[in-house]
């Protein structure tokens, strides 16, 4: 009988059996449930303490399930460090990686295309549909966005927008200092010098923290004055909904691209890194140009065209 555990005569890698996508996908449904119930609620919390765990406003649900969910991530991706480290990522199988991190981004692509969608319907066309009364619902939302003449109004009546040229600016240069940091610190590695890419990495990580506490900071203003949530802006909320959503998101994404980046700068620390072997921080750097880019658009077109 051929030993089990002799070396593999192929490319490729054949993962051993992990709770991790078991473990995640139970998480994740408890999480997203915890969100229902923490935003809407599902039972009435007069029935004793188990239902009331389940009433509006209630957010253990939804922490227990995040902490599921980062539980997984920790285990799951750790996995796969060991499974680099003990040489199973063979040339083939970094392939393989470097087609699924694409993939990942191009999503991600689309996830942010579909918030741009809506916010230049919106903005651009929604004379189009202000006048069409099947819409119902809709064609009140347009008005807000038309003027008397049919032409579309921005921005929304009684909607007051944030200068671009301010804390929107100021994250702007921060992100592409950023950019420039991270390709210094790949480019470092990929020749060896390894304190350079530990200066690059320590400034990227740096200045994904200080773009993350300028963005806290405008959102407390925005909140503070009141911004997107004027009285006299009826039906005119979409406006602070899109806003919210992409920059939020963005603001999600810079958050775990921080976190993606400290694990490399870690993994660095530790050695884990060759200038021929370092896909993890490769990745991470092309998450975080992408990161930059989406930025770019929503700095161009949420807050100087149409803010």
């Amino acid at each position: 009988m051929a030993d089990a555990h002799a070396t593999p005569h192929h490319d490729y890698h054949l993962v051993n059996p992990s709770p991790w996508p078991l473990v995640a996908s139970i998480a994740t449904t408890i999480m997203m449930i915890g969100a229902v119930v923490w935003m809407k609620g599902l039972v009435s919390g007069d029935a004793g303490p188990v239902a009331a765990m389940f009433a509006k406003g209630h957010p253990a649900v939804f922490f227990a399930g995040l902490a599921g969910v980062l539980v997984s991530m920790f285990g799951w991706w750790a996995d796969v460090i060991k499974e680099s480290r003990a040489g199973d990522h063979t040339p083939v199988v970094s392939i393989g990686l470097r087609y699924g991190m694409m993939l990942f981004i191009a999503s991600e692509v689309m996830f942010f295309v579909a918030f741009f969608w809506v916010f230049f319907e919106m903005s651009i066309f929604n004379e189009a549909r202000a006048h069409i009364p099947e819409v119902g619902a809709w064609a009140d939302t347009a008005k807000a966005w038309t003027n008397a003449d049919g032409s579309s109004l921005w921005p929304p009546r009684g909607i007051e927008t944030l200068d671009a040229w301010q804390l929107p600016l100021l994250n702007t240069v921060i992100l592409l200092l950023s950019g420039t940091t991270v390709t210094w610190a790949h480019h470092a590695l990929a020749h060896g010098d390894r304190n350079a890419t530990k200066i690059g990495l320590i400034i990227t990580v740096a200045l994904g923290v200080l773009f993350t506490s300028v963005q806290a900071y405008e959102y407390h203003h925005i909140i503070h004055e009141h911004l997107f949530f004027n009285e006299a802006a009826a039906n005119s909320g979409l406006y602070g909904s899109i806003f919210f959503m992409a920059t939020g998101f963005h603001g999600f994404h810079v958050l775990v691209g921080t976190i993606f980046l400290t694990v490399c700068l870690l993994r660095l620390l530790a050695g884990q890194f060759t200038p021929e072997k370092h896909f993890g921080f490769e990745a991470a750097a092309w998450y975080w140009h992408f990161v930059d880019v989406v930025w770019l658009f929503l700095f161009a077109f949420v807050y100087v065209t149409f803010g």
